[in-house]
């Protein structure tokens, strides 16, 4: 199949080209350069052609022919301050709604879409005594002497993490995660008007070599890496108790190439699914596990917070598993020792 992949130059997506590539499809690459993932004097990588999706004149000639569009290209991070909120609209809400219009006036009517753990917001709890409940937020009183877990609302028992599942409501905590929602919910609208069929991929905390350094807009594994890298302790927030997944790119890849073969034949309208490893880490295991296969400094656990932190997000690989067939293949165990010594990609 020829198959349209924006942000065919980002870190994820230079592997979905690969294993695109390597399944045999004809891969039409775009990417817009954003300076958040890449240097600003970077050219595109052979194969990828130089586009902002929020061009559509430029659109209608690359979806030519195009059976397939696999989205990856967006502004990623949790951004750094409300200032930042209209990049986030502009490049993942705006670029978006133009692929999408221009999908429809072309003709292309499926859609493999990149989203995020990020819009499950809080993820999910139990109280031993009162089931499944929706926490409210953590009260500063509690954080500043280091009661870091959720409180049930009915009991004021701490509560336990359980597995989110991809019927979970979304409660976006930042502009990220509010532009992800966008996303998702503008390929809804566009799948009902288009009789459309898109696959949703909620990627938990994607890890590897090509990870971006020394960026604000880095996910924990890069910041711990970017850290060592300098010869710095990586500090780790609140207890270093926070529980993740964390899902080696190559298996997002994989994941990727699974929707892209698949999302003929499921039925129009949206699927999501959590692409996830199924095995859970602290953050503090992760910054512990990075730092002695480096050899670096180990890690400092602040007992710190910052506003908008999430306490814990872990996901159900099950959806994934038996409706896509796709597992993961890297343990983080062994991944996350690969990162310590893999190289990171400038930005900026």
């Amino acid at each position: 199949m020829r198959v349209l992949l924006t942000g065919a130059a980002g870190f994820v997506g230079s592997q979905v080209a690969v294993a695109l590539g390597g399944a045999g499809h004809e891969v039409v690459g775009v990417d817009a350069l954003i300076p958040q993932a890449h240097p600003v004097d970077a050219a595109p990588p052979p194969g990828v052609v130089r586009l902002d999706l929020r061009d559509p004149d430029r659109l209608d000639a690359v979806l030519a022919g195009v059976d397939v569009v696999c989205h990856q290209a967006a502004m990623v991070g949790t951004g750094v301050d409300v200032a930042d909120f209209p990049d986030y609209a502009s490049h993942n809400d705006g670029g978006t709604a133009v692929l999408l219009a221009t999908m429809a006036r072309t003709g292309v009517d499926r859609l493999v879409l990149a989203s995020s753990m990020v819009v499950y917001g809080d993820g999910r709890y139990r109280c031993e005594s009162h089931g499944d409940v929706t926490p409210a937020p953590r009260r500063t009183a509690d954080l500043e002497i280091g009661r870091f877990e959720h409180r049930c609302p009915r009991c004021e028992a701490p509560l336990d993490w359980a597995l989110v599942d991809e019927s979970a409501p979304l409660r976006p905590r930042s502009a990220y995660a509010a532009s992800k929602v966008a996303q998702e919910h503008y390929a809804a609208a566009w799948s009902t008007l288009r009789s459309g069929r898109v696959i949703v991929l909620r990627y938990h905390n994607v890890y590897g070599p090509g990870l971006p350094a020394d960026t604000p807009y880095a996910g924990v594994a890069a910041i711990v890496r970017s850290a060592l890298a300098r010869g710095d302790p990586p500090r780790v927030f609140e207890d270093g108790r926070q529980a993740r997944d964390f899902v080696h790119v190559t298996d997002v890849a994989a994941a990727n190439l699974a929707a892209v073969d698949a999302v003929a034949g499921h039925p129009a309208g949206p699927t999501a699914y959590n692409i996830c490893s199924g095995r859970p880490r602290t953050v503090g295991d992760l910054a512990t596990a990075i730092a002695d296969a480096a050899g670096g400094p180990a890690p400092v656990v602040t007992g710190t917070s910052r506003a908008g932190d999430v306490r814990h997000v872990v996901a159900s690989p099950d959806a994934a598993r038996f409706r896509l067939g796709f597992v993961a293949r890297i343990d983080p165990d062994h991944g996350l020792k690969e990162l310590a010594t893999a190289p990171l990609r400038r930005t900026g």
